[in-house]
C-alpha cells in the first residue's frame, strides 16, 4: 500500500453508530498537537486492520502499531526551520504529520541543525548543533 506524503496523522478508531449516520472519532491529542483543526474539512481513508475485513464485519488480526511511531529517533540528527516559538520561550518545529519538535534556545525563523536528545510519543526535544545552516 502507498502512503501519501500528505498524511497528516494515523490512528486506530471504532466508527459509532448515530441517529444521522456513522462517526469515526478523532483522538484529542490530533488537534492538541494542531495536526488536526477541528473548523477544517479533511479526506479520510478507512483501512480495515490487517488490509482486509473478517466475517461479520469484525476487523482482522493487525502488525500495525495501535499508536504512530515518532518520525525521530534519540541521537537522530536534523536540519528544521523553527516556525514558532512555545509558551516556554522555546522553538517549534514541525517534521513528518505535524510531529513537533521543541528546540531549546533556537530563534523563530531559524535554520538550525539539531540532534534529537529526547522522543516522546507526541513530541521530541533536540539541541541545536549548528545554527543557521544553508
Amino acid at each position: 500500500m502507498e502512503i501519501s506524503d500528505e498524511l497528516l496523522c494515523l490512528f486506530n478508531g471504532e466508527v459509532t453508530t448515530t441517529e444521522d449516520g456513522y462517526v469515526v472519532e478523532i483522538p484529542e491529542r490530533e488537534v492538541e498537537n494542531g495536526t488536526i483543526d477541528p473548523e477544517s474539512v479533511y479526506r479520510v481513508a478507512i483501512i480495515a486492520r490487517g488490509g482486509k475485513p473478517s466475517e461479520g464485519g469484525e476487523s482482522a488480526e493487525t502488525t500495525v502499531p495501535s499508536e504512530p511511531q515518532p518520525p525521530v529517533e534519540e541521537g537522530e540528527i536534523r536540519y528544521v526551520e523553527i516556525e514558532d516559538i512555545g509558551k516556554q520561550g522555546d522553538g517549534i518545529a514541525r517534521v513528518e504529520r505535524g510531529y513537533v519538535i521543541i528546540v531549546p534556545g533556537a530563534e523563530m525563523g531559524e535554520r538550525v541543525k539539531i540532534e534529537i536528545t529526547e522522543v516522546k510519543s507526541n513530541f521530541a526535544v533536540g539541541d541545536v548543533i549548528e545554527e543557521d545552516f544553508e
